[in-house]
């Protein structure tokens, strides 16, 4: 009797060690899912941030890169509405002094040589189609003597086909998808020592390399790339934070 009473509380301690032990892995592996669960939030939100980041990244390239073009817009106006005064006072002083036949009809035939040229091209820019309409009212100026007028309308016509190729030339044939064309050219210096790629990314070839200092052209731009011409007509492209606009020359 005695011996059985001795054996229920170490049979009693044995159950509850027994317990104990196996209540500990339970304990452990709910702590390794809490921990497990912690561990992947805090990688989605790292993720999520890059996301978020790159996408900042990516805007703020794209409003200055529009900033840029904006600029070059203004300068562009600027520059035209200062030839048209020029050639305005030319055309003013060529009236005064009675503009001859031959002077006029010389005007005309080397606006009408370059209109030509510009037609071959196949390009359908706005100042060319200004341009033909300064052309025919030229003609008409002509034919009625106002020799001043014709001679003052074929020199519009002829700085308008001087700078078509400047504002109509971006070729937009093979245009990669979400590239956009500037309106302008953009005046560009690398500010950066990089290469420049066939593509919008560093997957693309490298093609040549650039100095700081170097200007080029812009032409186009995705993401945070821009499609860029040197003075040698070599193309590719480079991050836009490799470069700065550059100002018009002062004149």
């Amino acid at each position: 009797m005695r011996l059985k009473m001795m054996r229920t509380p170490v049979l009693l301690l044995t159950l509850g060690l027994a317990a104990c032990a196996s209540m500990k892995p339970a304990s452990e592996r709910l702590d390794a899912a809490a921990n497990s669960r912690a561990m992947a939030a805090e990688r989605a939100k790292a993720r999520e941030a890059a996301l978020h980041e790159v996408q900042l990244e990516s805007r703020a390239a794209k409003l200055e890169l529009e900033l840029w073009e904006r600029d070059a817009i203004i300068e562009d106006l600027q520059t035209r509405l200062e030839s048209a005064r020029r050639d305005v006072v030319r055309a003013m002083a060529k009236l005064r002094t009675l503009a001859t036949r031959a002077e006029a009809a010389s005007a005309m035939a080397e606006a009408d040589v370059a209109l030509q040229a510009m037609s071959r091209t196949g390009r359908d820019a706005q100042e060319v189609g200004q341009a033909r309409a300064l052309m025919q009212q030229g003609t008409a100026e002509f034919g009625q003597q106002n020799y001043g007028g014709a001679l003052y309308l074929a020199n519009q016509a002829k700085a308008l086909l001087s700078r078509a190729p400047r504002l109509g030339g971006t070729d937009r044939a093979g245009q990669r998808p979400g590239e956009t064309m500037f309106a302008v050219p953009l005046r560009l210096r690398v500010i950066g020592a990089d290469d420049l790629r066939q593509g919008p990314g560093t997957d693309f070839a490298a093609v040549f390399a650039v100095k700081p200092g170097e200007e080029l052209t812009g032409r186009s731009y995705v993401g945070g790339w821009v499609h860029v011409r040197d003075g040698s007509a070599r193309e590719g492209w480079i991050p836009y934070s490799r470069i700065e606009r550059r100002a018009a020359p002062s004149r």
